[in-house]
This record gives C-alpha cells, structure tokens and sequence, in this order.
C-alpha cells in the first residue's frame, strides 16, 4: 500500500480475528502489547563506512547493562561515556540484551520480540547512535541475544506457527522448535534475526545466550547453520563479525570448524576460569563452586581451558565436558564477573563486597594477564559497590507474583540471611544503577588505575599482547596456592607470579636472563601493603610475596 510511512503503526488480524503486534516487529513504542510501528532503517545517516572490525584477539569486553549503567538508563545516556571506557582500554562494548521486553525494567532476558530495541532504551534510532558513536571511537560492538526462550508477557508468537515445543522444556520456559515439523521457518526467523543485527545495526559480533537451552537433534544443528550465515553475510560486506556463545556444557564442539564435526563459532564463555577464580578469591563452596578450589585446576584453565574435561564432577555426580587442548586461546571469554555470577546471587554482591582489595587486584591480573579473551563487567573496574539485582516490571499481578516467589524458592536454602529483594521494586532496579564519578576518590581511584596499567600491558607487552597460548609454561605449588604463569613472544618473556594464599610465600622466578620488575599488586603505590620483591633479579632468584598478590617480571634476551 503506498500510503504506508515511516511511524505509521499496524497490527496483524490473525485467523480468529484477533489482533496481534507483529512478530518480527522493528519497534514497539508502546510496549509489548501494543502495536508495531514501520521503520525506515534509510533515515538513518551511518557515518562508520570505513569501519571494518577488529580481529577477536583484540577484544577486550566490557559487559554493561543499558538500564543501570547511566542514571537515564538510555542507549544515548551510554555515549557519553564511551570516551571513559577508551581511557580505560576497552576495545569492545557488550550490551545485555535490548530486545523489546515489558515494562521498563528487565535484564533483558524476558525479551519477547528479537527485532525491535526496548523503546525505554531510546529505541531503533537510540541504539543505531550508539553504535554509530563507538565505531567512531573504534570500539566494538557486541550484542547480548536469546535464542533458547523467549520472555512470558508479550509472547504471540504462538498465534504464528509451530515456533515452541513441548519435547524439551528450559529452566526459562517453552522450549524454541528447531527440530521438529514446521521447525524450518522457525530456524529461518532467528537466523534472519542475527543477520538484521549485522545489517540493520552494523554489529560486530553476538553473544548466544545459553546455547545448553537451544535443542536440536536435528542432522545440521541450528548453531551451525547460524555462524555459517553470519560468516557468508559478513564476508560480502567485508566485515569482521563474531558468533560467540554462553555454554555450561564444556563442549568444544562449538568452536570447532564444521570439517571436525563442530558448529563453527567463533567463541565461548569459560566459566570454569571464574569458577576456579572465584572460589580460590572467597573460599565459597555453595552449588557449583563445590567442584573447585584448586591452583591444580587453575594451571588446568590457562593451558587446557575447561577444568572439566571429562572429569567427575561432584557438583553434577556424573562426568562432565571434554577436551579443548590444542584450540586457540582467542576462541575463550574469560572473567572474574559478569552479571550471571554477580546478579544470580542472592543479594547481588559484587566480587568487592566479598574479598580484600588486594584479592581485587589479584582478580584483575588473573584475568588480564591471561592468555584469553578478557571480559569486564561495568564497575568492576574501579570496585564498584552496589549490587546488581535481579529485577523486573511485568505488568501481570500474578506473574510478578510468581517471579517473586520463584526468587524466594530459589534460595530457600539460605533463609537464615534473609529473604532476597523483591524483583518486582523500582527500589530494586534503581539500586542496582552504577556510578561511575566513585573512580575518582580513594581505593576506587587506585583500582581504576591499575586496570589501566594491567590493560595497557596486554596491549605493548608482546609476550602480553595476543589471546593466544602457543608460547606459554604453567605451574604451581598446590601446598602454597602458589602460580608462576610464564609467557613469551619473540624476544619478550614474561614470569606472571600469582600467590592465592593469605600468607607470604617465596616463589622462583623461571631460569635465564635478568628480570625486571613490571608490576606487584602488593605495592604501596596500589595501596597494597608495600613489602615488595626486588626491582630486578637473575633467573632462578627466589622472590618473596606478599598474601593474595600478584607480581609480574619482564626479561627481553638479546
């Protein structure tokens, strides 16, 4: 009809005569409930021509939530801030998901239609600015999508097809069809929805939620034929897009090429790296935490990626995950935060509400000086205090209900601290808004810097400067929680030595050369307790460390 424009809004007439939004919608104004609006992605002035993309192995992500990063909670409140993250080092911005949820209030998660940005964010043109303003600053883009479910207010898709099924079910809810009769259309819609985010928003790379949740058992696995389009399409337009996915599976099958039986993308979260991290940093043993603890597992990650490599795990009581020996350090995400382990806790703590500041900076190096890709979630960076809560604002009475009671079943098992903060609150939400100005006075100042320092290594070290693992040595002493982590590229070599335990501890520095100091944790400068190994010493040369500290020793031969 040529008297349909751009704004114009329209609602589909389904058989039995009701009437639904549309299901591949670009923009709902009026939430989920109401109807589509046409969208012009021609108004749209893209100045980013020139930009191609960065490799993956320069990635460094920095995870925000569009909704409590900023006080307004909008994309467009995001760009001023850009230059921020430039001055921290961040070479990558990765968005929760934006996808149209209810309310104003959501991790992002509950999305229930995948093309249309959350109106309350600013919408289709609020988020195409802020894309446009990072590749003008020549930061990546990377978006949070959901293909394993879809949320429980707003979803009609039923009213359209064959797209759940009731063969599996999700911790979330109805299971996505894409294998069984009619699935064809169903992959196709999701499929074109990771290319529209390439096309229509010019991003960089998606970050699969939960694949354990998608099911196929199909001949071709939906994953599969997903990287494979987004490659075809990124290569004609000469553009460097990534398929990275959150997985709990242990299963290297996902980064391995197709001719090895695998689904071809490009990357996937590591939680083993956060979960060995984590429990060496709290000492915490709840739930999955109770299958680690080790500096054994901890050499295990940084040399074989997954600490679960057809090992029994106690957690699970069967074996778990297999081996990723031999495939590239750049294909892995690793983190010692992000806003599954933070916002899945019960109140929402944040790694600086749980260990010491010098645990802290022991974290940021363990990440950092890793040989992966690193991943920062907003204020970890300078020690961001406020949690980060789960919260939502359906606007069905009893399904807000429900979440709340979900929430308080979750953790019955911790009672005696508490019942969790209600997910239904504005309180909650607004409590969980960050606050950036806090980099600017005392320990927070000092941490900021220390990311800073830590990423400017991995960007001029050489033996720092690539996600990769062909040049490395790993060992420990497991009596002392001790790690000496050895990488070298050419003629830079570097001895990275990690103490997890409280007390001081004597560590070797590896053989050849003469070192010299490039950083220690424990510095008074960090505000770490000043009892400092040697400014340089000879290969071999016995070094004493402070408790929960990191030091690292650079050596250049010839």
């Amino acid at each position: 009809d040529g008297d349909i424009r751009e704004g114009d809004r329209y609602l589909y007439v389904l058989d039995d005569g009701t009437e639904r939004p549309d299901p591949a919608s670009r923009s709902q104004p009026e939430g989920v409930h109401g109807p589509s609006q046409v969208i012009d992605p021609r108004k749209f002035s893209w100045s980013d021509g020139t930009w191609k993309g960065r490799p993956l192995a320069e990635y460094l992500l920095y995870e925000l939530h569009v909704g409590t990063f900023t006080a307004a909670g909008t994309f467009e409140a995001v760009i001023p801030l850009l230059d921020y993250l430039l001055e921290l080092g961040i070479t990558a911005v990765e968005l929760m998901p934006v996808a149209q949820f209810p309310g104003e209030r959501n991790w992002g998660y509950d999305g229930v239609y995948p093309f249309a940005p959350q109106n309350s964010y600013g919408g289709p043109w609020g988020l195409r600015e802020l894309v446009n303003e990072c590749h003008r600053r020549g930061l990546a883009v990377v978006l949070d999508v959901v293909y394993n479910h879809l949320g429980p207010e707003g979803n009609y898709l039923h009213g359209f097809g064959p797209y759940f099924t009731d063969r599996y079910r999700t911790p979330w809810g109805e299971a996505v069809n894409f294998d069984g009769p009619s699935s064809d259309e169903v992959r196709r819609y999701f499929v074109e929805n990771a290319l529209y985010w390439v096309c229509e928003y010019h991003v960089d790379a998606l970050r699969l939620d939960a694949v354990h949740g998608i099911f196929d058992f199909s001949a071709r696995h939906f994953l599969a034929e997903l990287a494979a389009e987004v490659h075809r399409y990124a290569s004609r337009l000469g553009r460097q897009v990534y398929v990275i996915a959150e997985s709990d599976l242990n299963d290297v099958r996902l980064v391995d090429p197709p001719e090895r039986g695998g689904c071809g993308l490009d990357g996937q979260w590591n939680d083993d790296f956060h979960h060995v991290l984590h429990t060496l940093l709290t000492g915490e043993k709840d739930g999955y935490y109770l299958d680690f603890g080790e500096t054994g597992q901890m050499v295990k990650a940084l040399t074989e990626r997954f600490v679960y490599s057809g090992d029994y795990s106690r957690y699970r009581r069967r074996r778990h995950g297999n081996s990723a020996v031999g495939r590239p350090a750049r294909r892995f995400v690793v983190f010692a935060q992000n806003h599954d382990q933070v916002g899945n806790r019960m109140f929402g703590e944040r790694l600086s509400e749980l260990v010491s500041f010098e645990s802290l900076k022991l974290a940021a190096c363990a990440v950092l000086l890793s040989p992966y890709v690193p991943l920062l979630f907003m204020g970890e960076e300078y020690g961001e205090q406020t949690p980060f809560l789960y919260f939502v604002s359906h606007g069905d009475p009893d399904l807000v209900a429900a979440v709340r009671e979900g929430r308080k079943q979750e953790f019955r098992a911790f009672i005696s601290r508490g019942e969790p903060p209600d997910p239904g609150a504005a309180a909650t939400f607004l409590h969980s808004k960050i606050d950036q100005e806090q980099r600017w006075s005392g320990s927070h100042a000092v941490l900021f810097q220390f990311y800073k320092t830590l990423i400017a290594f991995r960007k001029t070290v050489p033996a720092l400067s690539v996600a990769d693992d062909d040049d490395l040595r790993v060992s420990t002493r497991e009596d002392e929680k001790l790690v000496i982590m050895e990488r070298w590229r050419g003629r830079s070599r570097v001895a990275c030595l990690f103490n997890y335990d409280e007390r001081d501890l004597v560590a070797r520095l590896p053989d050849g050369g003469t070192w010299r100091l490039l950083l220690d944790s424990a510095a008074s400068a960090w505000h770490g307790p000043g009892v400092s190994p040697p400014e340089q010493a000879e290969g071999g040369a016995a070094i004493r460390m402070h408790g929960r500290s990191c030091a690292v020793y650079l050596v250049e031969e010839g």
